[in-house]
């Protein structure tokens, strides 16, 4: 089979799942949410003019139509985190949901429309947004919120083979879950020590994260093939670059797409790997100007595609591939 390098992309999709612990669902809370509902179609649609494959990874209970039904799709376990202000449950049976904030809760048919473009993979990012790795939590649980979120999508034919872990949290355990679920692929965090969820989480950390957008920190950004270990039962796909969204310092955004252009350029030409990621509500504030650098990215990938045989793969394509090559 011959050798090409891989472009990837994962899109951690949630909603107000991921941010119900800072964001207010207030006008401009809901605002937010309705531009990443327009945006995503407009997303699709730039994927298939650019020939992309892509993962997009939604936390389950965006599946649900309604309160009622997601009252009655609660996991047999529920997380019992020691910092209960951190569970989605907690968050949802303490608010006064109206039509408004269900939009920022519950997404069926933008996941109808993911299903149905093609190259799109859908995957899960858990059922409840579920952290791996906060005090309180087990693998009981863990097991019952992942074999939720299968059984929901397996309702409407999707078969999950895919997991982004949220906010990266994972360990050996959480593998062997997955295993026994049929999870073939994860995405793993990026090499440098301010990724490292095993880390505990500061200050420090973020600023680290968000500087590497636009200054050289992390330099491991582009992943050898044989690196990743296509044998293992669970395959582990490296985190490369996350997408930080349009800032007003126009500045800051040209340092971003120079830094994911040059990073493109280097997998194409190494035959490596490279895989791009963020939240489609990362497009929630600026998604004209957003949508307009993704264009950007997505125009280069296919001069790289012709140029150097530079391949977009979804996750559940790279472990197949990888696994067959």
């Amino acid at each position: 089979m011959s050798s090409h390098g891989i472009f990837s992309i994962s899109l951690d999709f949630e909603l107000n799942w991921g941010c119900f612990e800072s964001k207010v669902l207030d006008d401009s809370g809901k605002l937010y949410f309705n531009n990443t509902r327009d945006s995503i179609p407009k997303v699709l649609s730039l994927f298939s003019d650019h020939k992309i494959e892509a993962t997009w990874a939604p936390v389950g209970m965006l599946y649900n139509n309604s309160i009622a039904e997601w009252h009655s799709n609660i996991p047999s376990q529920i997380p019992t985190y020691q910092h209960s202000a951190r569970s989605s449950y907690e968050w949802f049976n303490k608010q006064k949901i109206d039509a408004e904030i269900e939009k920022c809760l519950f997404a069926p048919s933008l996941i109808k429309l993911i299903q149905s473009t093609p190259g799109m993979e859908i995957g899960t990012h858990t059922y409840s947004h579920f952290y791996c790795k906060e005090n309180g939590q087990t693998m009981e649980q863990f097991k019952a919120d992942l074999q939720k979120a299968i059984e929901i999508a397996n309702a409407q034919n999707i078969e999950i083979s895919s997991l982004v872990f949220p906010r990266n949290q994972f360990n050996a355990d959480c593998l062997t879950v997955c295993a026994e679920l049929g999870i073939n692929a994860v995405r793993s965090n990026p090499s440098p020590w301010f990724w490292d969820a095993n880390r505990p989480e500061s200050l420090l950390k973020k600023i680290f994260r968000t500087g590497d957008s636009w200054l050289p920190l992390n330099t491991k950004t582009v992943v050898d093939i044989k690196s990743i270990d296509a044998n293992s039962t669970v395959m582990m796909l490296p985190a490369s670059r996350l997408y930080r969204p349009w800032t007003k310092y126009e500045w800051l955004n040209k340092l971003k797409m120079k830094r994911i252009i040059n990073e493109m350029n280097s997998a194409a030409k190494k035959n490596a790997y490279y895989h791009l990621w963020w939240h489609p509500h990362n497009f929630g504030y600026h998604p004209n100007e957003c949508l307009q650098e993704l264009s950007l990215i997505l125009k280069h990938y296919q001069y790289l595609n012709k140029k150097f045989g530079f391949t977009s793969l979804n996750m559940s394509n790279t472990q197949q591939y990888l696994k067959t090559r």
